[in-house]
């Protein structure tokens, strides 16, 4: 593992007790890849907020002993500019210096999309409110946001987060490396120089990926889709497929020269402690 390469996390807030122990059973296990954060989701509308909170206060208390930040998911659609004044003022409280802000989605039945429309409006509210206290991570989408107009119009809505102050951007997860370094190049060619993490999906259970894969835009190639299709209810079978396929991919993307690795984590270790594990990246 080269010195460049961070490593980061993603787990979705815990709604039980036994969730709560679960992640912090999580967080211990993949220590060992010295990530440099650990983010944590917010639900539309902020409907997860003090989940979230909860969550990210207890891994940044942890940060003197593991040296690894809470990055809270910062949804701005649906809120007002007191309310996100407000969180802020809470994360500043708790020694949180980073951020995912994201507009994320109007909560079924809510029209009003509140102060901010964009991710880039609340990027530019972050930085008019607190200057440069917090290191502001937003979304990249390299197959193309689902509801932009055109690849352009996604484009030039991610630059115009970047121009509003991001500092690096975490990709929706792909599993073509061709969409990514494409994405990549033309970053460069109009003069984006923030690091650009690719997000890794593990793949633990087929039906729930696809179903969330066609909400989301994310594409599972055709090949790949019939293959996890031939394995049915053979979980030991998909597991190993997954693991040699996820360990492959994320090793051409190592090799492409990638800041950076995000995983979602679906709160589980396993499968990216394994990959990690296979590819030499715990030290």
């Amino acid at each position: 593992m080269t010195n460049k390469l961070t490593i980061s996390c993603e787990f979705f807030p815990p709604k039980t007790d036994k969730g709560i122990a679960t992640i912090r059973d999580v967080r211990q296990q993949l220590a060992p890849l010295k990530p440099e954060f650990y983010s944590v989701t917010f639900g539309a509308g902020g409907s997860t907020q003090d989940n979230t909170l909860n969550a990210v206060v207890e891994i940044q208390q942890a940060h003197a002993v593991t040296g690894i930040d809470a990055a809270p998911h910062l949804s701005c659609v649906g809120s007002t500019a007191e309310r996100i004044r407000d969180m802020l003022t809470t994360y500043q409280s708790h020694g949180i210096r980073r951020l995912v802000a994201l507009r994320g989605d109007l909560p079924s039945g809510m029209r009003d999309p509140g102060d901010f429309r964009y991710a880039n409006e609340l990027v530019e509210f972050i930085r008019q409110e607190t200057g440069d206290y917090f290191t502001i991570e937003v979304a990249a989408y390299p197959e193309i946001h689902p509801q932009a107009a055109s690849a352009k119009a996604d484009f030039d809505n991610f630059k115009r987060k970047v121009d509003a102050g991001a500092d690096s951007a975490l990709t929706q997860y792909f599993y073509n490396v061709d969409a990514y370094l494409y994405f990549v190049d033309r970053c460069q060619k109009n003069g984006i120089e923030i690091p650009i993490i690719p997000g890794i999906m593990p793949i633990n259970n087929f039906s729930q990926l696809a179903r969330f894969s066609d909400g989301c835009g994310a594409e599972i190639p055709r090949w790949l889709r019939k293959r996890l299709e031939e394995f049915n209810d053979d979980t030991e079978s998909l597991q190993a497929f997954t693991l040699d396929f996820l360990t492959d991919f994320t090793q051409k993307l190592i090799d492409s020269g990638v800041p950076g690795l995000h995983f979602y984590s679906m709160n589980r270790a396993d499968p990216t402690l394994t990959v990690c594990q296979r590819l030499g990246l715990i030290v």
